[in-house]
């Protein structure tokens, strides 16, 4: 197959979209079978973590977020805004490395498109962050009114979209090789948690740091997060497009190691 073709294969996956979307749905299904809130759990427990947020950094620790508005909720929704980010991105990476071991019939018994296993995983991790970002978003109108920035939210989260998939695509291939490299992506999205804006904002660290902390993928992310959802402000869109032509770069060079290194799947597993 041409290799222009087969980047499309993986980038565009149009015609498997029912495919993909058969296989998120399962996820999703999969991890409230058997509960009895079922898929009402989806919704509650960001509303719990935003609670709990609140009341501990409001009346336990009384913290402020630097530069915030300094309301009731203001250190806990931009904490929250932050994590529902991290959160997903956490929870696409740790599963990322599994997406092929725990498929090993789809491998060896058929033909099947496997490339289609990182959109499907991603799309479970946005389906949760979509509903985290309802919970978000009526805090946020609660603590500072109506935005139609909001509606730029969607187009912030998948801006990320071509990035993970490249990052999925790569740890999904090393993972049928590497049986360790499950535990060892847990350990660095551990510490990523702390080298991401998550529990501050960039303007929090002295300017010789700052670099450091902007070459993460995720800082761009989370601070248009909270621009957008927190600060009534457009998205930076110049900085957008630029995030989505390297994520494409990324996700394209992810394509093609995964299209190489499928060839042994089958003699691995």
């Amino acid at each position: 197959m041409p290799r222009a073709s087969l980047l499309l294969q993986y980038l565009w996956p149009w015609g498997r979209r029912g495919l993909i979307a058969q296989f998120a749905q399962r996820d999703v299904s999969a991890r409230y079978r058997g509960s009895v809130g079922g898929l009402a759990w989806a919704f509650v427990t960001p509303l719990i973590m935003l609670a709990v947020y609140t009341f501990v950094f409001q009346n336990v620790f009384r913290a402020r977020w630097p530069n915030g508005g300094g309301g009731e909720l203001d250190f806990a929704v931009r904490l929250y805004a932050g994590l529902i980010v991290f959160n997903s991105v956490a929870e696409y990476l740790n599963r990322a490395p599994r997406l092929v071991l725990e498929q090993p019939n789809l491998v060896k018994r058929v033909v099947f498109p496997l490339e289609i296993l990182s959109w499907s995983a991603l799309a479970s991790a946005l389906f949760h962050l979509g509903v985290a970002a309802i919970v978000l978003v009526l805090a946020a109108g609660w603590q500072s009114g109506l935005s139609f920035t909001w509606i730029a939210l969607p187009l912030v989260w998948c801006a990320m979209i071509p990035f993970l998939l490249g990052m999925g695509w790569f740890l999904a291939a090393l993972g049928v090789y590497v049986k360790d490299l499950g535990q060892a992506v847990g350990l660095v999205v551990a510490f990523l948690q702390f080298l991401s804006p998550v529990f501050y904002p960039v303007e929090a660290l002295p300017e010789r740091w700052r670099p450091f902390l902007m070459a993460n993928p995720l800082t761009f992310i989370i601070e248009q997060t909270r621009d957008v959802a927190l600060n009534h402000a457009w998205p930076h869109w110049s900085g957008l497009l630029l995030y989505v032509l390297l994520g494409t770069l990324f996700a394209a060079l992810g394509a093609l190691f995964f299209q190489r290194a499928r060839q042994g799947f089958a003699d691995v597993l």
